[in-house]
C-alpha cells in the first residue's frame, strides 16, 4: 500500500498546484442562502472548563438557529441527547481529543460508548506522530476501527487530520488513509494544536477526496466572509464556536 500511495500523492500533488493557482484567479464568494448556512454549522463547545448551564445554552442556540449539530465532550452527550430530542439537530462529539495519540482500542471503545450514549456524529484525532513516521498501515488501522464502530450503528464519522502539524505530502496521506479507511470526513483541525483551517488546505483535502468524502473546516471561523471562503474552497461542514456571530452577520448584512 506505501508505494502506491506515495506515488499517487506525488501525482495529486502536482496536479493540485495547477488546480489551485486557477482556482486563486476566483474573487467571488458563494451566494447562499442565511438557512443553508446554518444547516452547514457544528455548533462547537470543547473548552476544558465548559459546564452544563453553557452547554444547555448550545443547544438552545442550535435549535433556534437549525445548525447541523452541537458538538462537545463526551460526558455531554445525555444532556444534549436530551435537549435535542425530536429536532434535526445531531449530537456530535469528539474521540481521542485532542492529541489522537490513545491506543486504538480506545479509541474503538469511546466510539462504542458516545454513539451509545446519544452521539449522532463522531470526529476522530488521528495518530499524528504515526503519519508522520509514515505507518500508513497504522494510521488506516486506527481509523477504519473508529469508522466500522459508526457504520454499524449509524453514525457519521469525520478524521481530524490536524492540517498545521503535516507537510502538504502528509495532509495527502492522510487524506487518501481516510477515505480507504471509508470515513464519511475529513477535517482540518481540533483547533488545539495551533493554526486552523485555511482555504487551501481546504481546497487541497477536497481536491485529493473528491465526491467520495465531505470536508469539514474547523479551527479561526469566525465570521461570515471565513465560513463561506472554506465552502468556496470546498467545505460542506463548518465547526466553529462563533455560529452565532456568523448567522447575525449574515442576517444584519
Amino acid at each position: 500500500m506505501d508505494e502506491v500511495l506515495k506515488e499517487n500523492i506525488v501525482s495529486l500533488l502536482k496536479d493540485f498546484k495547477i488546480f489551485w493557482k486557477e482556482k486563486q484567479k476566483d474573487d467571488n464568494l458563494p451566494d447562499i442562502e442565511d438557512s443553508k448556512l446554518a444547516s452547514m454549522i457544528d455548533h462547537t463547545l470543547l473548552k476544558p472548563e465548559a459546564t452544563s448551564e453553557q452547554v444547555q445554552k448550545l443547544c438552545a442556540e442550535a435549535k433556534e438557529n437549525n445548525f447541523a449539530s452541537v458538538c462537545v465532550n463526551s460526558s455531554y452527550i445525555p444532556l444534549c441527547d436530551d435537549e435535542l430530542r425530536n429536532t434535526d439537530v445531531k449530537v456530535c462529539t469528539v474521540i481521542g481529543f485532542p492529541l489522537g495519540a490513545v491506543i486504538t482500542d480506545v479509541k474503538e471503545v469511546e466510539t462504542s460508548i458516545s454513539i451509545a450514549l446519544g452521539a449522532n456524529e463522531v470526529d476522530m484525532v488521528i495518530n499524528v506522530g504515526a503519519l508522520k513516521e509514515n505507518d500508513f498501515e497504522y494510521v488506516r488501522n486506527d481509523i477504519k476501527a473508529v469508522v466500522d464502530v459508526a457504520v454499524e450503528k449509524g453514525a457519521v464519522c469525520k478524521v481530524i487530520i490536524e492540517t498545521s502539524l503535516l507537510s502538504d505530502e502528509e495532509k495527502v496521506a492522510a487524506c487518501l488513509i481516510s477515505k480507504l479507511a471509508g470515513a464519511h470526513f475529513v477535517k482540518t483541525s481540533t483547533g488545539f494544536a495551533g493554526g486552523g483551517a485555511t482555504e487551501r488546505d481546504v481546497a487541497l483535502m477536497k481536491f485529493v477526496v473528491g465526491e467520495d468524502l465531505k470536508v469539514k473546516a474547523s479551527g479561526g471561523i469566525r465570521n461570515r466572509k471565513d465560513a463561506l471562503n472554506m465552502i468556496k474552497a470546498g467545505a460542506e461542514r463548518l465547526g466553529t464556536s462563533s455560529g452565532i456571530q456568523i448567522i447575525n452577520e449574515a442576517k444584519n448584512r
